[in-house]
């Protein structure tokens, strides 16, 4: 009876696990199928949401190939679906607008952010000590990033974790909406990162950030010292010239760093933009797919530029310019002594006192 025992248990679950992999690998996505998938959206688009020409309404005459284009088009200038100032109309066309109105593009992101949240609430609230598929995703993804970060900023890259993730996450997935029809397609809707307003915003918390670090970690009189320098005046004055110069060229630096942030992913993903609504305009099979691709690729590289900058940049802020006391202690004079002049073991003078 003892010997039967071991045999049934291995036919059991022998038996369980035939059952489990039909149902393993009917789970499995197929990722051939996002090529014809691609395809039917963009028919699906010409035929709920045809190009029509700019200020008519939809359905209205268009000719082939210039009124497609225009149509599909997306101008730098956000649309502008609700006005909360009617007094005052704002100014046609401009790039950036301080016009107190919500935007398509602001539309846009509030939807991308509410489904983020959701689903990192609902990865949160439903932790296992056994994970399941959804939350071996989050935690994979998670800890991914966590290596990246601290394998290119070290242990003190390891707090600033959260954060790293935050903007990544965030601006991806803004990113990718523009793919995703009908966004583009319609005026209410429009990638957010397409709009340099929406770029400028977040490059503007990123600088606010790296600099309210830099105060907390440092205090203020140290991390001014990183642009004012003074204590180099000790060294003598063409010293303390040449330092103050370069601490005035660093502080003119922190201000470029948000325009070069939001204009380097305005620019990527408005380009992006502007090129698949006229390549898709023209065709609908073979051409847009491979361009769905390449932007799918560089809008993730976009967002990992942005959010890898971001944190590079609060690293930097975070590290202190200034030698203590604005001289090199006794331990450094020793080891330059010992590497200019090497003593025999035992044999180094006692230090003067």
């Amino acid at each position: 009876m003892s010997s039967d025992q071991p045999a049934s248990g291995e036919a059991a679950t022998a038996a369980i696990a035939g059952a489990d992999a039909p149902a393993k690998r009917g789970r499995r996505i197929d990722f051939r199928l996002l090529i014809p998938a691609v395809i039917a959206l963009n028919v699906l688009a010409y035929l709920f949401v045809p190009p029509f020409p700019k200020g008519e309404a939809a359905g209205s005459a268009c000719d082939f190939p210039v009124c497609f284009i225009n149509g599909t088009l997306e101008f730098p200038a956000p649309h502008v679906v609700l006005d909360l100032d009617p007094t005052t109309a704002p100014a046609a066309g401009a790039l950036l607008s301080f016009h107190p109105s919500i935007t398509n593009t602001m539309i846009t992101m509030w939807i991308v952010a509410a489904l983020v949240l959701f689903v990192f609430i609902l990865a949160g609230r439903r932790r296992q000590l056994v994970p399941g598929g959804f939350q071996n995703a989050i935690e994979a993804m998670y800890e991914a990033l966590t290596n990246f970060a601290v394998s290119i900023g070290g242990e003190a890259a390891r707090r600033y974790v959260p954060i790293f993730a935050a903007f990544f996450v965030l601006i991806l997935f803004c990113n990718w909406s523009g793919l995703v029809p009908p966004v583009g397609r319609i005026e209410e809707l429009r990638a957010p990162t397409s709009d340099v307003n929406m770029t400028i915003g977040l490059a503007l918390v990123s600088f606010s950030l790296f600099h309210i670090e830099g105060v907390r970690n440092l205090g203020l009189r140290p991390y001014l010292a990183k642009f004012f320098p003074l204590y180099e005046f000790r060294k003598g004055i063409g010293a303390g010239v040449i330092a103050l110069f370069v601490g005035l060229i660093e502080l003119l630096l922190e201000f470029v760093k948000p325009l070069t942030l939001s204009m380097r992913l305005f620019g990527n993903i408005y380009g992006g933009e502007v090129a698949l609504g006229v390549i898709t305009a023209l065709t609908v099979t073979i051409i847009p797919v491979a361009l769905f691709g390449l932007e799918f690729i560089l809008n993730f590289v976009q967002a990992l530029i942005f959010s890898v900058l971001t944190l590079m940049f609060t690293l930097a802020a975070i590290e202190s310019h200034q030698p203590d006391e604005g001289h090199l202690g006794e331990e450094a004079v020793e080891a330059v002594e010992d590497a200019v002049h090497p003593h025999p073991a035992g044999a180094r003078p006692a230090p003067a006192r």
